[in-house]
């Protein structure tokens, strides 16, 4: 069985972070350690939480527990998400290292979250050192726009600024939620991009009220959980899409905020629906059908 410490925030009410992360990569047949950041009430977009972060060296601290009992030498990958100050951002970066120094094959997952709220400066400080700590990550369009410092339109331009985040460390890019001025507006494109191909996929935009919160938390935890469980890329992609396509709809359908994780456990593990992705970009063979 596959080990993932996820260093993410943790709501007791609802799905987000950690929260969202959790049960399915176990639904998924992975063991998950989760390092919970902040223990907040529920998640911030409700307007009110109650709560507080974990101080950083505690972080490590637990981190050095597990090492002190021979465990970390188990953990496969690392996923880290939303952090709310520098001195969290630190905190994950000398966690990543310690993993990697103990087992050099742990794959480190970030999901950057730019520009909520945790201020400039841990903003500026993952900008410039988190990608070269990265194995893969996974942005937003707007975070991806961030990430390279110039807006982006296309697909093309897309692919073009995720291979400039490649040659900074990361071998693989999973963007979300992304924008592209000639796709219909109805559709939500995702995109998986290495070193040497691209490829592209879509689901269904549902006109939620509110659109709930913790999707980008589940894309990242299904596509690590079935990477861990020996998919390929294009595979692993294709599945998450897939099952979190599953979640929104059982949401939408029955008319939550909420996502409906628990309801679609099973669609999560085997999504009834499978949304296949297309090759856009390959070396002399572009916009060919994978």
């Amino acid at each position: 069985m596959k080990n993932v410490l996820s260093i993410q925030p943790h709501v007791v009410f609802g799905h987000a972070g950690n929260s969202a992360a959790v049960f399915p990569m176990q639904r998924l047949g992975v063991n998950v350690w989760p390092l919970d950041t902040m223990q907040f009430s529920n998640h911030m977009q409700y307007g009110h939480w109650a709560g507080s972060a974990i101080d950083a060296p505690q972080m490590t601290e637990l981190v050095e527990g597990i090492g002190a009992i021979g465990m970390l030498r188990r953990c496969d990958a690392i996923i880290s998400g939303y952090l709310g100050d520098k001195t969290h951002a630190q905190a994950v970066m000398d966690i990543v290292r310690t993993v990697k120094a103990t087992n050099p094959e742990a794959w480190h997952f970030w999901t950057p979250v730019i520009g909520a709220g945790a201020g400039a400066s841990v903003d500026e400080y993952l900008l410039e050192t988190m990608p070269a700590l990265a194995d893969a990550l996974s942005p937003t369009h707007d975070t991806l726009q961030k990430l390279v410092g110039r807006s982006i339109e296309t697909i093309d331009d897309a692919v073009s600024a995720c291979r400039e985040l490649i040659r900074r460390g990361p071998q693989v890019v999973l963007v979300k939620q992304l924008i592209d001025r000639n796709s219909p507006a109805n559709r939500v494109n995702l995109l998986l991009v290495t070193e040497r191909e691209a490829w592209m996929t879509q689901h269904p935009r549902y006109p939620f009220a509110r659109q709930p919160v913790g999707v980008g938390e589940l894309t990242s935890a299904t596509f690590v959980a079935r990477r861990l469980s020996g998919d390929s890329l294009l595979t692993a992609f294709e599945h998450a899409v897939s099952a979190v396509h599953a979640v929104l709809r059982a949401t939408y359908d029955a008319g939550r905020y909420e996502l409906e994780l628990v309801a679609t456990q099973d669609e999560i593990a085997k999504p009834r629906d499978w949304l296949g992705a297309w090759m856009i970009d390959k070396k002399l063979d572009r916009r060919k059908r994978s």
